[in-house]
């Protein structure tokens, strides 16, 4: 499963991976207090080691500035967690330097890691909670992960190009997120030895939402996904489960991912 782009189109025209194709008014003002102050703990729920990195801090809280919060995203705590994550340690080291760019970067094996106003818009949709238990297909290079394991512990990844995977999981507990777990697999199925989850993120398209995806999550819980087939405008969608288990579907923009693959 793959790892969609995640890029802003104003005048660009038509370009591959992860297109976000409106962009919404810009709100006035900066980052809220609540998110520009860094390691912040919650007052109550679960507690857990993140990582704190001085290195580009100010680039980080610039992009969140001017990508992210500008567009409309809200959330203290995923402000916060962009702010906080070093975007730099997951992209190839001969684009370090463009890593805080408004635009999706390769990274190897046809992939890439997605724009950063990409990764904080599915991550606010999800709402997720301290203590919650959230499963996301497609590690990638390990950014979403480690951007959601700022929100919970409970981060499952499954990513099925393996040298991809295992590249995340060397990656990512040197840096120090230590809570996440990874393996390498088909998303497609999700992970039920640990479901029910919270939350589920996708960052590639099928062309419909897979069933089981839909049964390991818990009811009152979100799902995230670009759903429609390759080479055409797709829907980014977010699913959500009542306590009876009913589904219910809504659209949110229109995007371009790439295809989800199976094993």
């Amino acid at each position: 499963m793959r790892h969609g782009f995640g890029v802003a189109i104003v005048a660009l025209g038509a370009a591959v991976g992860c297109l976000w194709l409106a962009r919404p008014p810009a709100p006035a003002g900066g980052v809220p207090a609540s998110a520009a102050e860094p390691g912040q703990e919650p007052s109550s729920g679960p507690k857990w080691d993140r990582p704190r990195f001085t290195e580009a801090e100010a680039e980080r809280r610039a992009m969140v500035r001017s990508q992210i919060e500008r567009r409309g995203v809200a959330n203290a705590a995923v402000l916060e967690a962009m702010c906080q994550v070093p975007r730099h340690e997951f992209v190839p080291p001969d684009l370090r330097a463009r890593a805080y760019a408004d635009c999706p970067l390769p990274i190897g094996h046809g992939q890439t890691i997605s724009q950063p106003y990409i990764v904080a818009y599915m991550t606010e949709a999800l709402q997720i909670k301290p203590g919650d238990r959230v499963l996301e297909v497609g590690t990638g290079s390990g950014y979403q992960a480690a951007v959601l394991s700022e929100l919970t512990p409970h981060v499952y990844s499954i990513e099925i190009v393996r040298e991809l995977g295992e590249q995340a999981k060397k990656r990512l507990a040197p840096l120090g997120y230590k809570t996440i777990q990874c393996k390498i697999g088909d998303g497609y199925l999700g992970w039920p030895e640990h479901a029910p989850f919270d939350a589920i993120i996708v960052t590639c398209a099928p062309t419909k939402i897979p069933p089981p995806l839909l049964a390991q999550l818990k009811p009152g819980g979100r799902l995230c996904i670009p759903v429609g087939a390759s080479g055409r405008v797709q829907e980014l969608v977010l699913v959500t489960k009542d306590d009876q288990g009913q589904t219910r579907t809504k659209s949110l923009l229109p995007v371009s991912f790439v295809p989800l693959t199976r094993e």
